[in-house]
């Protein structure tokens, strides 16, 4: 009941929203100038651009919502300037320059957002820790999130493992939703052999995202293809299971919290030598309590998108969803990065963050 009842409000705020959008778009003085001979031919061809969008939302869903809402919003600032400028100066803004400057506005605002969304830079961080690791120093990188389908395909992710192979990883760590509902067999099957052919040290590890499973059962292969494909090209896939790197640290791959059946991390980590680093693969970052109780040593997430579009990852941490949604951070012992991921899902615009792939060298301080 709560969920139709949430679904009616959003449909009515989006239906208003609309509305709001046709009465800023009627301001423009042409429309106010057809106005001046018919008032519904100004208000039908004011409505145009908003039944070309609604026709346009059928085949390219989010490509029309997501600028829709940041019009919605943008010009609800932009009444706002036009108002406190009438108030200072006692005198009216012709609304073409304002109505011209939030079109503007949003469309740079969302090209940016594009951009964001289709070109994956590299993020380093350099830890430090006291316990041995096999080695001075090992190279970690991680990707999450690729969504194979809409905004990364098989072939681009092939490209973007090229880039990878020349950071020279000890580790390459996929911390989840590899694929979601809109991924297809052909781009599924090709990036998976694609890092059948990346050289690392000690091997390329997977545990699962809450989109890998699917939601939907539309896609052309199963989960069980999804395994197979996978392993069929050197991938292990961690599901609350320890992997002990050179015989000298621990990787720990989480089930994702959408499992009910998933392991505490306090399970996980108590048979394991505590002098040993500890690192973990958890998609979710929404366990940092007890994660740090367990004094494991990093703690390496996506799911977040880094908040994808803004304010989602603010709302994300207001609700709880997430413990962060970006970044580095250090909690007692313990550190965590979660990654903004090398991709996306559906949305592809990317507001609140880049893509990335992250590198990490974690150096031995004795």
């Amino acid at each position: 009941m709560p969920f139709i009842i949430i679904t009616i409000l959003l449909c009515v705020l989006l239906i208003l929203g609309l509305y709001y959008l046709v009465t800023r778009i009627h301001r423009f003085s042409p429309f106010q100038r057809i106005a001046e001979k018919s008032r519904f031919l100004s208000w039908l061809a004011a409505s145009i651009p908003l039944i070309l969008a609604i026709i346009a939302f059928a085949f390219y869903p989010y490509e029309i919502l997501i600028p829709a809402l940041h019009l919605m919003a943008f010009f609800g600032v932009g009444d706002l300037i036009g108002f406190l400028i009438r108030k200072r100066r006692e005198k009216s803004v012709r609304y073409d320059f304002i109505g011209g400057g939030v079109i503007l506005f949003t469309t740079v605002y969302l090209a940016f957002g594009w951009f964001f969304a289709h070109h994956v830079f590299e993020t380093a961080y350099v830890l430090e820790t006291d316990k041995q690791l096999g080695a001075d120093s090992v190279r970690v990188v991680m990707i999450a999130d690729s969504h194979l389908g809409k905004i990364m395909s098989g072939t681009d992710f092939a490209e973007e493992l090229e880039r990878i192979q020349q950071t020279d990883p000890d580790l390459l760590l996929i911390a989840g939703d590899f694929v979601d509902d809109d991924s297809d067999r052909e781009s599924m099957e090709t990036a998976c052999r694609a890092l059948g052919t990346l050289k690392t040290t000690y091997g390329i590890y997977f545990t699962l995202g809450n989109h890998d499973k699917g939601y939907f059962n539309n896609r052309d292969f199963t989960e069980i293809d999804l395994r197979n494909a996978l392993t069929e090209n050197g991938v292990i896939i961690l599901e609350d299971e320890t992997a002990r790197i050179n015989d000298s640290f621990y990787l720990i791959g989480r089930k994702d919290r959408s499992y009910s059946d998933r392991l505490s991390i306090q399970a996980l980590t108590e048979p394991l030598d505590q002098s040993k680093y500890m690192l973990v693969m958890d998609h979710q970052p929404n366990d940092y309590k007890n994660e740090t109780e367990a004094r494991v040593d990093l703690v390496l997430s996506g799911h977040t998108h880094g908040g994808h579009v803004f304010p989602a990852g603010l709302i994300g941490l207001l609700i709880g969803a997430n413990d962060k949604v970006y970044g580095y951070e250090r909690r007692e012992q313990t550190d965590f990065i979660v990654t903004s991921g090398i991709s996306g899902w559906a949305i592809p615009f990317k507001t609140a963050a880049i893509s990335e792939y992250v590198v990490i060298d974690i150096t031995t301080g004795e």
